[in-house]
């Protein structure tokens, strides 16, 4: 995009699909709010309603008054957070259920069911949820890795397979053709971003059923609420009004609570690795749209807002015969441009931008040959951390799956 003339091209195609993004998410906060607010307000009212009037009823039952009766609610509530409850549930700080806790925390779901009440607790919840879920980011950072691997090699040998098949690359049993074909064929290829996704999400939708169909007896809930709690719990968003494992006491509890956990486990790191997976396919669609809104009508805009003068900072496009060497790293200063000398004069926009250009290309080329090793070094050299070339899940998928054009 940094050759074209629209007025995109001014800025940097990262900054561009990044505002761009940014946009597109106050957007779809926007709609998200509209939606949830026509469904759940008339809900809410209702329900303010019956407590309105259960809470009258009770006051006159009783002769307490509604102050009394606040006080007393504010103190359940106090009680609650600190892990006091009137039913019979299991004690929520025993080992047991500090482990379900700080599961939640290394995980980042935090239901919220349980919080720490102590001034040391919660010290220490800050220190311990530091380094606890910085290592489970690279946990599934990791298992990202492997299972994109693991899928890569799978599609890769279905892909083989079917170009043998198609007559493309010589078969098996007939070695005396060569493998030139077959690497010829087979070098480079990546599998598609969309068939990994729909594997992930037919993953995530069986653990998910599976998962569902242990609560939905086990804790009470409709298929529903069990689908619903999957959903939040494998995402990590974890509102907290649907907790597994709370009841004191399960049939085959020893199962179940392991049951639990490898369903909550799986479950997250598949949807983690889907959350991936979709954010390449909407990088892909923020590439799109950047070349559609590059358009005639931006070079038109971009002049009649920008009329360069003399001595004025204005952008103005580079000329064919301004050469500019990213080795160098400097214009050549005898240059002269329209006539004059740019020494004793305001310097050009054009050059500022230009200058800047050249900088932050070299300044990127010496940041990435020094995380990735000399691009002349070994392999190992270049991969002597263990690994993907980048940083982070999008890397990982970069380097690993094959980004399909969506303007076709």
């Amino acid at each position: 995009m940094a050759g074209r003339g629209g007025c995109l091209c001014q800025l940097n195609e990262d900054n561009a699909r990044f505002g761009l993004l940014a946009l597109l998410i106050a957007v779809y906060l926007v709609c998200g709010a509209a939606v949830f607010s026509a469904i759940e307000q008339p809900r809410e009212r209702e329900s303010q309603r019956q407590w309105r009037r259960r809470e009258d009823t009770f006051s006159r039952r009783y002769n307490i008054s509604r102050a009394e009766l606040a006080n007393l609610l504010r103190d359940y509530e106090r009680a609650n957070v600190a892990g006091v409850r009137v039913d019979e549930s299991r004690p929520r700080w025993d080992f047991t259920g500090s482990f379900y806790f700080v599961g939640t925390v290394v995980s980042t779901i935090g239901f919220g069911m349980t919080t720490p009440s102590t001034v040391s607790g919660k010290v220490f919840l800050i220190f311990y949820g530091l380094v606890g879920c910085a290592a489970t980011i690279l946990f599934f950072n990791l298992f990202l890795e492997r299972l994109i691997t693991v899928l890569a090699y799978i599609l890769k040998t279905c892909h083989e397979r079917q170009l043998r098949r198609s007559g493309v690359l010589p078969q098996e049993n007939c070695p005396e053709l060569g493998n030139t074909g077959e690497v010829d064929s087979l070098a480079g290829w990546k599998p598609s971003v969309y068939y990994v996704m729909l594997i992930l999400g037919l993953a995530a939708i069986a653990i998910s059923c599976c998962a569902s169909a242990m609560y939905t007896p086990v804790e009470g809930w409709s298929y529903l609420d069990s689908i619903y709690f999957c959903f939040v719990a494998f995402s990590t968003i974890g509102f907290g009004d649907l907790v597994s494992s709370q009841n004191m006491s399960y049939d085959y509890q020893g199962f179940y609570r392991f049951g639990n956990f490898l369903f909550i486990l799986m479950g997250v790191c598949c949807i983690y690795s889907l959350f991936n997976v979709i954010s390449i396919v909407i990088k892909q669609f923020l590439n799109w749209s950047l070349r559609r809104l590059e358009c005639r009508c931006c070079v038109r805009c971009q002049r009649k807002l920008f009329r360069p003068g003399r001595n004025a900072v204005a952008p103005r496009f580079t000329g064919a015969g301004r050469k500019i060497s990213i080795e160098t790293d400097a214009f050549n200063e005898s240059e002269v441009v329209d006539g004059r000398r740019l020494s004793g004069e305001m310097i050009s926009m054009r050059d500022f931008l230009a200058a800047n250009r050249v900088s932050l290309a070299i300044m990127q080329k010496q940041l990435l040959e020094t995380a990735n090793g000399h691009p002349r070094a070994s392999g190992y050299a270049a991969r002597h951390n263990g690994f993907s070339e980048g940083v982070g899940a999008l890397a990982i998928m970069n380097n690993r799956l094959a980004e399909t054009s969506v303007d076709r």
